[in-house]
């Protein structure tokens, strides 16, 4: 039990530490909002799009993707997003705010959170699966957002955003651009590849120092990130919205990771490779919600101090929920 407990924390704590630090450069005024800004935008922009692009250009072959995992994945978040169309209009009432708290259901902290704690949960293997699920629950996680901000949200005149304004924005999401950038790679690579040889160029071997660049710019992704976090984090705007707050908190790390990663569990024995995908599930279904998901609210014109408490409290708490999930599948094998 000892040896679990330390597995668990050994996993979330250096996440902690991080957004600890960002909140103590803060609160001494080392850093300030207009920096933790530029930080957010920096991650969302370059940091983020790089560390996908570089962990879907590693993936070996197309032939290692798991598909009974990824088709789990992808209708288990098309299931919940419809769940949560159901009812989350009946728990809040404005609509800036309705977008806010229904995206957070399919947008967890996947690529900044769950990519370094799938790693460390599963090592090597562990990185292969999170890489194959990001490739296609990130770019669906973007779509489901952004489809979920339009439909109750408008722009600065007070219009619907148009459905090819919505188009735009996905097409243009930077994290769906490092994401098909990668596997366009891939996909290229692979036809350089002659049957059953070694491809004839790859980025790695022949363009050393261009891949060396992108890990190097990819490694800044997560840190930052969770530096940035901890600058935001302010208490005096929680009391208005501490309704809303303890409803969005309670779907992303409380109620999906329970029917989602319960739901894997139970159907093990009948989806090839699960066995070896709670790492990956767990960084997907589990961590808490995703910071670039405050950015897009922004852009969208919805609640963005809703938006980014949800970011900073479903991430405190995910702590506690996270290690509860770990000692669980720990328990039971599952790495």
């Amino acid at each position: 039990m000892f040896e679990t407990f330390m597995f668990a924390a050994n996993a979330i704590l250096p996440i902690v530490l991080l957004i600890a630090l960002g909140y103590g450069l803060k609160h001494i005024r080392f850093i300030d909002i207009h920096f933790v800004n530029i930080l957010n935008k920096y991650v969302f922009r370059v940091g983020l799009p790089a560390l996908l692009f570089y962990n879907v250009y590693n993936i070996e072959s197309f032939a290692e993707i798991k598909f009974g995992v990824i088709i789990y994945s992808v209708l288990m978040m098309l299931i919940l997003f419809g769940i949560g169309m159901l009812v989350i209009p009946w728990t809040t009432k404005k609509p800036d705010q309705k977008g806010v708290i229904l995206q957070v259901i399919v947008r967890s902290n996947f690529a900044l959170i769950g990519i370094p704690l799938a790693q460390t949960l599963g090592g090597f293997e562990a990185i292969a699966v999170v890489a194959l699920l990001s490739a296609f629950t990130i770019p669906l996680a973007n779509v489901l957002s952004v489809v979920a901000l339009n439909m109750y949200q408008t722009n600065e005149l007070g219009e619907k955003i148009s459905i090819k304004k919505m188009v735009l924005n996905i097409l243009t999401n930077p994290l769906i651009l490092g994401v098909f950038s990668g596997l366009l790679a891939l996909f290229i690579r692979r036809l350089l590849t002659p049957q059953g040889g070694v491809p004839v160029f790859t980025m790695k071997e022949d363009m050393r120092f261009l891949y060396d660049a992108i890990r190097l710019i990819s490694q800044t992704a997560s840190p930052m990130a969770l530096i940035a976090l901890g600058g935001q984090f302010e208490l005096s705007v929680v009391k208005p919205l501490l309704k809303q707050i303890f409803i969005g908190v309670s779907w992303r790390i409380v109620i999906v990771p329970f029917i989602s990663l319960g739901l894997a569990y139970y159907l093990e024995k009948h989806i090839p490779g699960m066995e070896y995908a709670y790492a990956g599930l767990i960084a997907l279904f589990g961590t808490p919600v995703a910071v670039s998901s405050a950015i897009m609210v922004h852009e969208m014109g919805g609640d963005e101090k809703l938006a980014g408490q949800l970011v900073i409290w479903s991430s405190v708490f995910s702590i506690f929920t996270l290690f509860v999930m770990i000692v669980f599948f720990r328990s039971v094998g599952a790495f």
